[in-house]
């Protein structure tokens, strides 16, 4: 049988991923949550508070892969204290996790943790693969330091990998709704400039890169989870309308998100600014999307069934 530990397993992500291992009939879960320990529909919940070394550490051993998905939403405004949350939740969950795995006399074969593609800041144009320098901003400054983290911890018998994720969009769910509510609101214009890169993977694609990296001991390191093609938010929006037939949105100038930001709580920049990633890595172990294009993607996601 094989084991896979999620951390985070309650959110969006973490769900997709339970759902393509309980279609394995080789695979045990286990999720390492915030909630009381429980066993539901062959799913093994794990109290744990993300920080200390207490009654979670021992379902780690003998496992096949641990995969790290903590941390808090950026979705909200950035003040101190949400500031502090997000970088804390990242850092010391990677830090248990990592203290744990050189604890155990049989550790896991392999410990994944989710990053971010925002290490580049507001990229511009300029095109990021794995070798690319980070960017500046508090974004970047976050997965600095969680890149640090996790890379500061050496874990001989467990293979690493971090993948940096661009937006993973999700069928009926997650990321891409907020987008599919304003086109159908008349308001799927151009967000801001328009310019700006969004750095994205279809779920189907985001789940295989996620089996191919449990399983494939070729895999390590940085790693990019991105669709080879990037595309400007103008791009996005007009192929987000066409997809879903709302031919005509009006656009949505900086100043009019920043007020809507401020309102329902969260950051304008999250969808004013952008970056261009790609990944040399995948290209190079010639991996196979499915959903390389934003177009084809929209079509599964929103239209076929």
């Amino acid at each position: 049988m094989y084991k896979i530990i999620i951390a985070g397993g309650t959110g969006f992500l973490g769900q997709s991923i339970i759902q393509h291992f309980q279609k394995r009939k080789d695979t045990q879960i286990f999720v390492l949550t915030r909630s009381k320990t429980k066993t539901n529909r062959e799913i093994n919940y794990v109290n744990w508070d993300a920080k200390t070394l207490a009654g979670w550490v021992n379902i780690l051993e003998g496992s096949t892969a641990i995969i790290n998905l903590v941390g808090k939403s950026v979705n909200c405004r950035y003040t101190n204290r949400n500031k502090k949350e997000i970088i804390e939740s990242r850092i010391n969950a990677t830090l248990a996790i990592g203290k744990a795995i050189n604890s155990l006399s049989n550790p896991p074969k392999v410990w994944i943790n989710a990053g971010s593609a925002a290490i580049f800041g507001d990229g511009l144009d300029e095109i990021k693969d794995e070798y690319s320098f980070p960017g500046t901003g508090f974004s970047a400054e976050v997965c600095k330091q969680w890149e640090q983290a996790f890379n500061g911890i050496a874990t001989p018998f467990t293979r690493k990998v971090f993948l940096r994720m661009g937006l993973v969009f999700q069928k009926n769910t997650g990321l891409l709704l907020p987008f599919v509510k304003l086109a159908k609101a008349g308001l799927g214009g151009k967000i801001g400039s328009g310019n700006q890169y969004i750095s994205w993977i279809h779920e189907h694609d985001f789940l295989n890169l996620i089996n191919v990296a449990v399983f494939d001991e070729g895999f390590k390191g940085i790693i990019h989870g991105t669709s080879p093609y990037p595309v400007t938010n103008g791009h996005f929006m007009k192929a987000l309308r066409n997809t879903i037939k709302r031919y005509i949105g009006l656009p949505n100038p900086a100043l009019l998100v920043k007020i809507g930001a401020f309102f329902i709580k969260t950051e304008a920049e999250l969808v004013l600014t952008g970056r261009r990633v790609v990944s040399a890595d995948l290209e190079r172990k010639n991996f196979t999307f499915q959903y390389p294009r934003i177009e084809g993607a929209l079509l599964n996601l929103l239209v076929n069934p």
